[in-house]
């Protein structure tokens, strides 16, 4: 009897042991490659907004330089405020979300960011925790300014 039940608790805890030993093998493997595939879209998207906001450079520029006395840019070309850039993927955020940091981000670009990271994108310090507080209050000055800005 003492074999069999040591036999039984053999064989239970075997298969158990080769899923969790092929599971913990396979996933620091697939987490390792999902942050990297994560950290390229990132950098990608990081490496569009900065050519886009190269191109807006020169762009501006050279409307400046051809008119000596530039006039002021129409209201409808106005530039967003700073505080409705996401800081991750300087667009107009339209998921504000507030981080433990206090600082508001675009709800996607801030989720991709602590799938791989417990830092703060703003100062790289150690965030205290991880829960993401909707921000209304900043959703609504969006839209206002977004209304008045058509």
């Amino acid at each position: 009897r003492a074999t069999r039940r040591a036999t039984k608790r053999a064989a239970a805890v075997a298969p158990a042991a080769l899923w969790r030993g092929t599971r913990s093998s396979r996933a620091p493997l697939a987490t390792t490659r999902l942050a990297a595939a994560e950290e390229a879209e990132l950098a990608a998207a990081l490496e569009e907004s900065a050519r886009l906001e190269d191109e807006r450079r020169v762009a501006e520029e050279q409307g400046s330089s051809s008119s000596a006395a530039a006039a002021p840019a129409p209201r409808d070309e106005e530039e967003p405020p700073d505080d409705f850039l996401c800081p991750i993927t300087t667009e107009i955020m339209s998921d504000p979300v507030m981080a433990a940091d206090g600082h508001s981000y675009e709800r996607s670009a801030i989720e991709r960011w602590l799938a791989t990271k417990s830092t703060s994108p703003m100062t790289g310090e150690a965030l205290e925790h991880t829960f993401l507080s909707p921000s209304h209050m900043v959703r609504r000055q969006i839209r206002e300014w977004q209304q008045a800005h058509p």
